[in-house]
């Protein structure tokens, strides 16, 4: 058995954090459950989403990217294009049933979305 539990929080850097607290609510779909000036936390199906201020002039990086599950990946990913986000990678099958896509939100953090039926998180079996 691993000592290592699994993924706990993704950390998305933006520049104007209140703002990017309005897009990303919008975009999961969920409020933020902690929301102070240096941090703003969302729980997103048991996962933790965190946005923090970046001001630095740094470009992103695109070599990690975090997957969330949905259900339905191109309404989904339609669904954060109307939002505001821009295509990264458009929705494609990775093999079996498992599709993933990528988009990048308006400060060009990497967002990726996944369709996996394989893959029941612990915390839900």
């Amino acid at each position: 058995m691993s000592s290592i539990l699994g993924l706990r929080t993704t950390i998305y850097k933006v520049p104007d954090v209140t703002l990017a607290k309005e897009w990303y609510a919008k975009a999961f779909e969920t409020p933020p459950y902690f929301d102070e000036p240096f941090y703003v936390g969302f729980n997103i199906g048991g996962y933790e989403l965190g946005l923090i201020p970046d001001v630095s002039p740094e470009p992103k990086s695109g070599n990690v990217v975090t997957y969330w599950g949905v259900k339905d990946i191109h309404t989904e990913f339609r669904r954060f294009i109307e939002l505001g986000a821009k295509s990264n990678e458009i929705p494609e099958n990775v093999g079996g049933e498992i599709m993933t896509a990528t988009v990048k939100d308006p400060w060009d953090n990497v967002i990726g979305i996944i369709y996996n039926p394989e893959f029941v998180p612990e915390n839900q079996l």
